[in-house]
């Protein structure tokens, strides 16, 4: 058998339909309400539940990762959201205007994470602002991570009604 055709057999181009999609999307949104704002989100619950050294160490780790998010903003926020913006314009046009599957797929990937990442931005700056510091902390986190999961929520929604729409308008054999 030809190593090409057996390769695009395992990494079927027809994401919707692909096992290996939505194992990835779930893996996505699964690390991302995890890690809010970099920082597991286990580690705020020790710290909450521990206090003292923990609580310490819980607030040294969200002070790190919040000066790196506000950091890579204001040093490259610029760029980013440009290329961002490239990246995802272009995935929307060649997946929903020519219609390339593998380009919607990345897109329902995509599109939700720059809603994550306005968030973050915007939990970082509160964090820094007003120095939120133990208990309040973690019920700041919690909250974020509360909006991460809605949104991951609604993006696993759509994208669900989007693949299995797909799926039935392609039909089994992708045409």
């Amino acid at each position: 058998m030809d190593i090409y055709a057996t390769l695009f057999e395992l990494i079927d181009m027809r994401s919707f339909s692909n096992l290996w999609y939505w194992i990835a999307l779930a893996v996505l949104w699964s690390t991302t309400s995890h890690f809010v704002l970099g920082v597991p989100f286990d580690l705020a619950l020790k710290a909450k539940r521990h206090g003292g050294e923990r609580m310490r160490d819980f607030e040294d780790l969200v002070r790190i990762n919040t000066r790196r998010v506000l950091t890579i903003a204001e040093v490259s926020g610029l760029l980013l959201t440009a290329l961002a913006g490239a990246v995802t314009s272009t995935l929307a046009i060649t997946g929903f205007v020519y219609d390339v599957e593998f380009s919607q797929a990345v897109f329902f990937m995509a599109f939700p994470m720059l809603f994550v990442a306005a968030i973050n931005i915007r939990m970082a700056h509160k964090i820094r602002d007003r120095e939120i510091r133990g208990e309040a902390l973690v019920a700041t986190l919690r909250r974020h991570r509360f909006y991460v999961q809605l949104i991951g929520m609604c993006a696993i929604f759509v994208t669900a009604m989007w693949g299995m729409y797909q799926n039935l308008v392609t039909g089994p054999l992708g045409g």
